[in-house]
């Protein structure tokens, strides 16, 4: 969720602090790629939003290079970058964005007169008349450094919460006749992330903004509404999406993708996937058929079929070569993983085990029901199979019935 907030902030700023508590550690490792500022907060001794801001005081001064500070809150995944340019284009000493609802639960009440704030109330401190009224503190702010450094050292945090309030900022600035302004912004876009409920709806908005985005630049989706592809896939050329496919972290061309399938951090060229296939991440198929039932992981596959029911691990297959059903790569002992290297050209025949790490060259012919732990030179036949044995008569006998 806080990758898309820091990805529309570096559309409008190089200069950004991610100020964190809660999971630390797990969160840095996330973002630990972008260009920003980690900070801890001292939030045993400064909780609240207030107290994250006291981080980047020091010696009084807070540790930013612009004389405007814009700040966001951690939990707003839909904000836009366009919209977050409006708060450039007022002239006050705060602007602060505020959401007209209908039904305000859940976040703090912004009191405005004539166009200017007069209080924000959060809604755990708020009496039943502040309740109602609706206008809300959708949670982010332009504030100039100079009022920050004036007022972040008077914050405290005399409420029922004991946290230090950011929104207390706005009081303030309102007491001493600083200019106070709100912006009316876009609900969808400035949703707040409460409960696991708004979490599922955030995701349904950004995913459809995804598809909406596709499919105006030519990909064909069958009820797109079943599909979930998420902001870090791309599609080029003329591509297909069945119903109920899961896309993410992927790049897709020229290629159709069937119903039920599953794609994860691959990429797919020329290529026909499903239905009901999964493609696990590192895999790069190119002019390939992938049918049901089949499993690819960290796989190399060039202009290859795979028909159905088949687990493809860790390996290289080059073009031509078919591979029959209930085809399995025995990819891990246990303790390692290791590779299998399949040539041109090449007919494994249905139910055969290839155990890596394994070579099998050009022009070879596995027959069905093998299982291969040797390397097979080119032009070969590998066959492993117990002599058939027939017992006539045997159903007679064992079941005690007359023939």
């Amino acid at each position: 969720m806080i990758e898309y907030i820091i990805e529309e902030s570096l559309k409008i700023s190089n200069d950004i602090n991610v100020i964190l508590y809660h999971q630390f550690e797990n969160i840095k490792k996330i973002i630990k790629n972008y260009p920003v500022k980690i900070i801890k907060q001292d939030h045993l001794n400064y909780p609240g939003t207030g107290g994250a801001l006291l981080s980047l005081i020091e010696d009084g001064k807070l540790k930013i290079n612009n004389d405007k500070l814009l700040i966001l809150n951690g939990d707003m995944p839909l904000v836009q970058a366009d919209e977050l340019k409006k708060f450039t284009s007022i002239d006050a000493d705060i602007v602060m964005s505020v959401m007209k609802l209908d039904n305000p639960s859940g976040y703090g009440r912004v009191l405005i007169e004539n166009g200017n704030v007069k209080k924000i109330i959060e809604e755990k401190d708020a009496s039943e008349e502040e309740l109602k009224i609706s206008y809300v503190n959708a949670g982010v702010y332009l504030i100039k450094t100079e009022v920050l450094e004036k007022y972040l050292p008077k914050l405290n945090n005399n409420n029922a919460q004991k946290e230090y309030y950011l929104t207390d900022i706005v009081e303030m600035a309102v007491n001493d006749k600083l200019t106070v302004k709100a912006v009316e912004v876009n609900e969808e876009n400035f949703k707040g992330i409460n409960n696991k409920k708004d979490l599922a709806e955030a995701e349904r908005i950004i995913c459809n903004k995804i598809k909406d985005f596709w499919m105006k630049e030519g990909v064909v989706m069958h009820l797109p509404e079943t599909i979930y592809i998420d902001a870090y896939t791309s599609f080029e050329g003329e591509c297909e999406i069945w119903p109920n496919c899961v896309i993410k972290e992927s790049v897709i061309i020229e290629s159709e993708i069937r119903s039920g399938s599953v794609i994860e951090e691959s990429i797919i060229k020329n290529s026909g996937i499903g239905p009901m296939a999964r493609i696990r991440p590192k895999s790069v198929l190119t002019d390939t058929h992938i049918g049901n039932f089949v499993e690819v992981k960290a796989s190399k596959l060039n202009k290859i079929k795979a028909g159905h029911l088949s687990y493809l691990g860790d390996s290289e297959i080059d073009e031509g070569t078919n591979v029959g059903a209930g085809t399995i790569t025995c990819n891990y002992d246990g303790k390692n993983k290791y590779k299998t290297k399949i040539g041109k050209n090449v007919f494994i025949g249905s139910d055969s085990q290839l155990i890596a790490p394994v070579v099998i060259e050009d022009d070879v012919i596995i027959a069905a029901g093998s299982t291969v732990n040797k390397n097979i030179k080119k032009g070969s036949l590998a066959i492993s199979r117990a002599p058939l044995k027939i017992v006539e008569n045997f159903y007679y006998k064992f079941f005690g019935k007359n023939i």
